[in-house]
């Protein structure tokens, strides 16, 4: 069945028009994160055991992979196709080492199954340039054991700020050691993921819908950042968060100690795993009053511009997208990128992956060509906004320097 899955997807992306190769003669080369190591491999031996063409994947530590992709594109060395971290993918289509498959996407007979964040980021000037490999999203988890002995509710996790507030105080209120809240104080990319759904699901965001235009000072976001300041002075947090940056979140949490924390999809299986005796629970990242949002991660599938092995391409990616693939993501601790396929993908999964699913269906991704420089980078404005917002008296003057800050880098970028 998945071999005449692919072969009719084959044929149908080559009737619409896309040049093709006679047949690749040698293994196609595809480069991806070192991120995607519990999953990508497996999906690659798979499919090489079950197919007769062969795909060759280097895996390239995150903090290489940019570089080395720029390098390769500008030297005429790059590989044909790059699993690429989404928010990275208008950058490199903006700078032209992309290729268009806008018709490709679009006749897939799932394309409207696929995960919007990834799909929106794979999209520059309204032409599709990859499409979506692997997800994550970002969740709360809550310590069971902690809630019970706080006298809360186990099973009804915090559904708004001022229910996370309450729980928080409650739990800290046991004492020794015990802290209703955790984050990584000085981590600029933990804190975009775990932090600005916050914002989002209470109505605010960072950029205009392109992307060329900053726009964070906004109730919400002044909402959020009062929210943690609020839990800070409080004393919910352990001294330690301040200078966390991103290394100690997850470990607090399965030590016991913490009652809430953000995190991501990833954390279930590494709690699972790592620490089979903490008591969790994950629920979906509130907004103020209610309701929910996820910051969406993972990787889209891009093709380079001077790619020649198509057929091979569209033959892997007709089996990364099938129902054996999407479970070897599940396996491997990702989240399916179909919607069609992610009930049966997770069916012998941990039941609390199903909320990974739900914050997917609210997911969104900072959209920009400088993703790094505005948001992820130690020294981005937005970095910066997290330290002295919540960790200083001035507020206004830190909301004012990332906002300047944004757009001084968005206008430099986006007249080049």
């Amino acid at each position: 069945m998945k071999n005449y899955a692919a072969a009719m997807l084959i044929g149908l992306m080559t009737s619409i028009g896309l040049a093709s190769s006679a047949g690749a003669a040698e293994p196609l080369e595809i480069w991806a994160r070192t991120t995607t190591a519990n999953f990508l491999p497996k999906i690659v031996d798979a499919f090489n055991a079950s197919h007769k063409t062969q795909v060759k994947l280097n895996m390239i530590p995150p903090a290489e992979i940019i570089q080395k992709f720029g390098a390769a594109s500008a030297a005429g060395t790059a590989p044909q196709a790059v699993v690429l971290d989404i928010v990275q993918t208008p950058a490199f289509a903006h700078a032209g080492e992309l290729m268009d498959i806008t018709d490709w996407a679009k006749s897939l007979p799932y394309f409207s199954q696929l995960s919007p964040a990834h799909v929106r980021h794979a999209t520059y000037k309204g032409r599709i340039y990859g499409v979506p490999f692997d997800a994550e999203n970002s969740i709360l988890l809550y310590n069971k054991r902690l809630f019970r002995a706080a006298g809360l509710d186990p099973d009804k996790p915090p559904r708004n700020w001022a229910e996370i507030t309450d729980a928080a105080v409650k739990i800290t209120a046991l004492g020794g050691g015990k802290y209703g809240y955790y984050y990584p104080g000085a981590a600029s990319s933990a804190n975009a993921f775990e932090f600005i759904p916050f914002i989002w699901a209470t109505g605010g965001d960072l950029l205009s819908e392109d992307g060329t235009k900053a726009t964070l000072d906004t109730p919400a976001l002044r909402a959020a950042i009062a929210f943690y300041r609020d839990l800070k002075a409080r004393k919910v947090l352990p001294p330690s968060f301040e200078s966390d940056t991103g290394t100690d979140a997850l470990t607090e949490f399965a030590a016991g100690n913490i009652g809430i924390t953000p995190g991501g999809g990833f954390s279930i299986g590494i709690l699972l795993s790592k620490y089979p005796d903490i008591e969790f629970g994950v629920t979906t990242i509130p907004g103020k009053d209610g309701g929910f949002a996820s910051y969406a991660g993972g990787d889209n599938f891009v093709i380079t511009k001077n790619a020649k092995d198509l057929d091979a391409i569209r033959e892997f990616i007709g089996f990364a997208h099938s129902i054996d693939g999407q479970k070897l993501l599940a396996k491997g601790g990702s989240i399916p990128i179909r919607r069609d396929l992610a009930a049966a993908a997770l069916s012998e999964s941990d039941p609390r992956y199903t909320v990974v699913i739900e914050a997917q269906s609210h997911g969104r991704t900072p959209y920009s060509i400088v993703h790094n420089s505005i948001i992820s980078s130690t020294n981005s404005p937005w970095g910066q906004l997290m330290q002295e917002a919540i960790l200083t008296d001035d507020v206004d003057g830190a909301i004012i320097r990332a906002q300047k800050g944004f757009q001084s880098i968005l206008d430099r970028a986006l007249s080049n």
